[in-house]
């Protein structure tokens, strides 16, 4: 499973570019907004950082304006996914860019059916959102792996992108069931690297070393 980072903060995405470990950036208008900046800058830079697909969503709610917007966007950076949400007017928009090439990422995707409707579409990726399913007492990760499913069986090959991640254990279990990739905040990505027996252990080896040092130090010669 390929892990993605969920920002359109510059910095946040140049620190995980150096672990090596992400592979790819979603964005939304609610992150645009946060960072500020001109969006363009934003998502060129970003699309410098990473290498792999860049989620940029569009603003317009019309086929029309989203195609155009979806094409503009797309000639930003060869890795830049165009981000539809899951409606009719998207689906139509979905399937006229992805005809003319330009990979689109579906989202704000809640139940089997929609994942279903964008695949057909021509969705490259597909987004069901996790957390804001449990946010309503749903199983997040119960929809991943029903779509993970259909996908196989049938054999579609949009990619399915589990979204909305709140914790570790949202990366993990959507792993599990087969997610193609994780996509999530900073704060998530460092929460999986770190483990208190790893700082502990850590600690103690080079307390351990430290006191051999001195040792060996104050030994007569």
């Amino acid at each position: 499973m390929e892990l993605f980072l969920d920002t359109a903060q510059v910095d946040e995405v140049r620190r995980a570019a150096a672990w090596g470990v992400v592979t790819g950036v979603t964005t939304n208008p609610t992150l645009m907004a946060r960072a500020g900046g001109d969006p363009e800058t934003i998502l060129r830079t970003i699309a410098g950082l990473i290498p792999g697909p860049i989620s940029a969503e569009v603003i317009a709610t019309d086929v029309d304006g989203m195609v155009r917007e979806g094409r503009h966007l797309a000639s930003l950076a060869d890795n830049i996914v165009v981000k539809i949400p899951m409606t009719a007017a998207g689906l139509e928009a979905t399937h006229r860019l992805s005809r003319e090439g330009i990979r689109v990422n579906v989202t704000l995707v809640f139940q089997p059916g929609q994942a279903l409707l964008a695949a057909r579409a021509g969705a490259s990726f597909v987004s069901p959102f996790v957390g804001r399913l449990d946010d309503i007492g749903e199983d997040g990760i119960g929809l991943v792996a029903e779509i993970v499913e259909i996908f196989r069986t049938h054999r579609l090959p949009a990619r399915v992108l589990a979204a909305s991640i709140r914790h570790p254990r949202h990366v993990i279990a959507a792993a599990r069931v087969g997610a193609d990739v994780a996509t999530m905040p900073m704060a998530v990505l460092e929460q999986l690297m770190r483990h208190p027996l790893t700082d502990a252990g850590l600690e103690r080896f080079l307390a351990d070393w430290q006191a051999a040092q001195q040792a060996r130090a104050a030994a007569p010669a």
